[in-house]
């Protein structure tokens, strides 16, 4: 069984919930290409690592796996997406509360100057206050963006995600953490569990340093922004997404 046919099959038991044959067959393809593909075999331990997570399981040493796959590949010569890579990579050390080699990772990151990405793809601005999700629907289109849909809570966003992902449609979901009727981590828990390659950028007024944004931060979000914002902090959080959609492509 080649590697695609075999990450479809894992795919198919993880969205069964067979989470202990999904979690073998990503690790198994992880660990057969972990010497000559570098990115690949990072995202198979991730996925292998979610299997775990949704069992309840800790999933430390896929993610640890991953993360330093991530950074040899940032460090390799030829890569086409360093920026991309060492930003998974800091997603990967942050979940594993390993704060300062994760910002190390993103400082990095912000350095390096991107290529411009083709803007396709739709934003889901989720938020209760109208005129924020305004002041947002203005500054996505300033950005480029055209397709744009607002919820004005969580299960009405999650819903309009999950419509969006069955058109096989790829949001970027621009996240507020205090809704009235769920909270942001559960939001973004929801949301990554459909669709785990999904990119969420978080809006709050609260400190980075609070437990509520440390939880929402460590379902796998992509990026953090605090209120007030400006529209190049929105233009930069975006830009971190676009960049780790680039690379999971």
């Amino acid at each position: 069984m080649d590697t695609k046919t075999s990450c479809e099959v894992a795919l198919t038991h993880l969205k069964n919930k067979q989470f202990i044959t999904a979690h073998n067959l990503f690790l198994n393809q992880a660990e057969s290409i972990k010497k000559s593909e570098l990115l690949k075999s990072a995202l198979l331990y991730m996925l292998a690592g979610e299997c775990k997570t949704r069992q309840g399981k800790e999933s430390h040493n896929e993610i640890r796996e991953a993360s330093e796959l991530f950074l040899k590949y940032s460090n390799a010569k030829n890569s086409n997406n360093v920026k991309g890579a060492l930003l998974c990579a800091s997603k990967c050390l942050l979940s594993l509360g390993e704060f300062d080699k994760a910002k190390n990772a993103y400082q990095k990151a912000k350095t390096i100057i991107q290529t411009s990405i083709e803007i396709t793809r739709p934003i889901v601005i989720i938020d209760d206050s109208k005129a924020i999700a305004m002041k947002l629907k203005n500054y996505v289109e300033k950005l480029g963006y055209s397709e744009i849909y607002i919820f004005e809570n969580g299960k009405d966003g999650v819903k309009g995600c999950k419509k969006l992902f069955s058109e096989n449609k790829e949001p970027v979901v621009l996240l507020d953490m205090g809704l009235p009727d769920l909270e942001g981590d559960v939001v973004a828990t929801k949301l990554l569990q459909d669709k785990i390659d999904l990119q969420i950028v978080v809006i709050t007024a609260d400190e980075k340093t609070t437990s509520r944004v440390n939880n929402t931060i460590s379902t796998g979000v992509s990026a953090f922004i605090q209120k007030p914002f400006t529209l190049d902090e929105l233009k930069k959080a975006i830009a971190v997404a676009e960049s780790e959609y680039s690379l999971l492509q």
